[in-house]
């Protein structure tokens, strides 16, 4: 289990792993509003485990599709 303390290190490796530009301030926010990755707290310290970040990004994922139009509309 890696753990990667607060918000720089997860927007890094959101970036690094999956393409995927959240800012720090975006998962602060996503933090508070709900809809984020999983985390913990170690005292006042937040951290995330890169499987919970990997799966997260599995949830934002469409299905492969050749065309837009097999996207469900929202």
């Amino acid at each position: 289990m890696k753990l990667l303390q607060s918000n720089g290190p997860a927007s890094d490796y959101l970036l690094e792993q999956h393409g995927i530009k959240r800012t720090p301030a975006t998962l602060r926010n996503l933090r508070v509003k709900g809809g984020g990755p999983a985390f913990t707290k170690i005292g006042n310290q937040v951290f995330y485990e890169a499987n919970a970040l990997d799966a997260w990004v599995a949830t934002k994922r469409s299905k492969p599709v050749f065309s837009t139009s097999e996207l469900p509309t929202a």
